[in-house]
Order: C-alpha cells, then sequence, then structure tokens
C-alpha cells in the first residue's frame, strides 16, 4: 500500500464527521449560541462581587459621568455610580424575573390551556374567554397598570408579568391539546379506565412539549 493510499483511508473517517458538524451547527448553531449567552450572564451575575470592587449604591458626585476607563469600565453616570457594577448588579434581578415569569407563566398557562381543551364545554367557554379578556389589552400598558396598582417591588412585577404571560401558553396549549385528545392512544386510555387528569398529565402533555418549550423562549 502506497503512502498515498494510507493518507486517503485515515482521512475517509473526518468527512463524515466534519459534515455532521456542520449539519449540527446550521440546526442548533442559534440556540447553542443563545444558551451560551444566558449561561455567561448568569455566570458574570453570580460572580458580580468578584468582577467589580465597586457597591452598586455607592454615590460619588466627584466622579460623576466619567468616560470609560480602567478604572470604571463603562464610566460612570449622573450621580458617580459605576455603569458596569449595576449593569452586572442588574442582571441578577433581570434573570431571576425572567426566569421566574416564564416558568410559573408556562406552569399555569399550560395547566389552564389543556383542562380548558380536555374539559370542553361551558367550562372551556369560560376560561377561554377569560383568556381572550386579557388578550385584549396591549401587554405593557396591562403589565405597567398591574404594577402602578400592586407598588414598587421585584415581586409585584413578577406578579403583573405573569398576568399578561400566561395567556399566551393557554392558547397554545389548548390547540395542541385539542390535537392529542382525538388521538387513538388517548381513546385507548379512556377506554382503560384512566383518569382525566392522568391523561391529560401523563399522555396528552407530554407529547405536546415541544411547542410549548419553544414558544417560553423569548
Amino acid at each position: 500500500m502506497s503512502v498515498a493510499e494510507a493518507s486517503a483511508i485515515s482521512a475517509r473517517p473526518i468527512a463524515p464527521v466534519a459534515s455532521k458538524t456542520r449539519r449540527w451547527f446550521r440546526r442548533y448553531g442559534l440556540p447553542a449560541l443563545g444558551a451560551f449567552v444566558i449561561i455567561v450572564w448568569i455566570i458574570v451575575a453570580a460572580a458580580a462581587p468578584l468582577l467589580s470592587p465597586y457597591s452598586p449604591a455607592t454615590v460619588d458626585v466627584t466622579a460623576r459621568l466619567r468616560p470609560p476607563s480602567s478604572l470604571h469600565w463603562l464610566g460612570t453616570d449622573v450621580l458617580g455610580r459605576d455603569v458596569f457594577t449595576r449593569l452586572i448588579y442588574g442582571a441578577r434581578i433581570s434573570l431571576t424575573t425572567g426566569i421566574v415569569v416564564v416558568l410559573i407563566g408556562a406552569i399555569i398557562g399550560t395547566l389552564v390551556g389543556g383542562i380548558a381543551a380536555y374539559a370542553r364545554g361551558r367550562a372551556e367557554e369560560l376560561i377561554m374567554r377569560l383568556t381572550d379578556l386579557v388578550l385584549c389589552f396591549p401587554p405593557i400598558i396591562l403589565a405597567m397598570a398591574i404594577a402602578a396598582a400592586l407598588g414598587i417591588g421585584t415581586t409585584n412585577t413578577i406578579i403583573a408579568m405573569l398576568v399578561v404571560w400566561w395567556p399566551k401558553f393557554a392558547r397554545l396549549a389548548r390547540s395542541l391539546v385539542l390535537v392529542q385528545r382525538s388521538q387513538e392512544y388517548v381513546e385507548a386510555a379512556v377506554v382503560m379506565g384512566l383518569s382525566p387528569a392522568r391523561i391529560l398529565l401523563r399522555h396528552i402533555m407530554p407529547n405536546s412539549v415541544g411547542p410549548l418549550i419553544v414558544r417560553g423562549i423569548p
């Protein structure tokens, strides 16, 4: 066997691997990049005291409106507070609020929409009309009105955002459950005597979780 033939044989397995890698990046490149950015921000927020020597609430009017420098990477604001410090400390509140709102809103909306679709009748009509009522209002204006009524605070902000977030999941979950409940495996579960709650939670919802996860990604 010549040197050229040996090189060709050794190089053959590389092509499929490279091709699979390119296909993976074409399919999952953007989601992977988004996940990477989120993970980096979580690490930065968790390590905020180690990344900045300043306190986010420390006021120093003698250093107000300083340009970016080695001491203040993003400069200072009108009260002399370090902008970079306030940014990474603020990421803690932003990430916590966003994750909590998405998770709780997805759970509430999915359960409400799934129950409405599986129960049908007056229960579905009542639940979906309530959902439509919430969706009639512009989300930002409704959230601002609720937050103003409840008062200042992270908890009140989360509650205000939850009120305008869950209907999106409810409508999607209802449509998915309506499709799944007509499938043969659901009819088989009914014939076996399984309870409606078990059919909905153990059989229908796991087959509908894909689009709901996609909906939960901002």
